[in-house]
């Protein structure tokens, strides 16, 4: 452990700035495939083991289409729209098989759907990194912010995670879309009985989840390098949010990640060698003492 430096890092307005907006960055990432993950768990209840692969899928097709189009919000709204419809295509070919199946027998099929999109990534693009590049638009000076300096693209892609995270709250809680998911996690005998059809939206709402996955892939293709098995970090993260969050919340997912964002960026000075240790042993202390979650509900199925 090395606090003498992180101490030294936050008494620094430059070094502060830098690591406060890399918490960010990394946190915002993080709810966008981990409120995702929560929605689909929260309402399907399907722990989706393969989610960090449709991440992985948003990431290449905004490579795919930006290199054909040059244009990145194009490559945007492909890697969100995209990634939504194959898992659409995976719900009801696959997904909607395994409905109260138990743990492990979920836990087996999403984990083959992940070695399948990553061998499928690995055919197509081989297993060389790809890199897309920082688009056109972004190719701008840092912006200074009290005494340190930030990327335009860094404050885009926190923005847009905010704003992509408040659309699928206000949905989710102030919209009759939103009541009438939130009564199918509840009790999805009852809307079906109402006449509403269960089955299209059991569809959508796992096509919402892989598009959020599929955003953030496609927000952090520019800065990151690309690979087959990209996901699996960002999948391990995700189930640690919304265990410290709480399952189904999206309020909570994002508490939960902001939190781990500033574990890792703060971690990455002052405990390099403990930040996963860290994260685990909140999760543990979460599950000991409010095993529900920070925000969650206990389940009443």
């Amino acid at each position: 452990m090395n606090i003498d430096a992180l101490l030294l890092c936050l008494s620094s307005s430059a070094c502060a700035t830098t690591q406060i907006s890399t918490a960010f960055i990394i946190g915002m990432l993080l709810f966008l495939v981990a409120s995702g993950l929560s929605l689909i768990f929260g309402v399907l209840n399907v722990t989706n083991f393969a989610h960090g692969g449709l991440y992985m899928l948003g990431a290449y097709f905004a490579l795919s289409t930006y290199t054909v189009t040059s244009n990145f919000w194009a490559a945007l709204a492909v890697a969100a729209v995209a990634t939504g419809l194959v898992g659409i295509a995976l719900e009801r070919l696959i997904i909607s098989r395994i409905y109260g199946a138990d743990l492990l027998m979920q836990l087996l099929v999403c984990y083959a759907l992940t070695l399948i999109m990553d061998d499928a990534i690995r055919f197509i693009y081989g297993s060389d990194y790809k890199m897309m590049g920082m688009p056109d638009a972004f190719a701008l000076p840092p912006i200074a912010i009290a005494g340190g300096f930030i990327p335009a693209y860094y404050l885009f892609m926190i923005a847009a995670s905010a704003v992509a995270g408040l659309l699928l709250w206000f949905t989710i809680n102030r919209t009759r879309f939103g009541k009438i998911v939130r009564a199918l996690a509840i009790n999805p005998s009852m809307v079906s009985v109402l006449g509403i059809n269960t089955t299209l939206l059991y569809a959508i709402v796992f096509g919402v989840g892989s598009g959020l996955a599929g955003l953030a892939g496609g927000l952090a293709a520019p800065i990151r390098t690309l690979t087959p098995g990209m996901g699996l970090s960002f999948l391990l993260d995700s189930f640690i949010i919304i265990v410290i969050g709480g399952m189904g919340s999206i309020g909570g997912a994002f508490v939960a990640s902001i939190l781990i964002g500033f574990i890792k960026a703060l971690g990455a000075i002052g405990f390099p060698l403990f930040t996963d240790g860290l994260m685990f042993a909140i999760m543990a202390v979460v599950l000991i003492l409010r095993p529900q979650g920070l925000f969650g509900e206990r389940s009443a199925r």
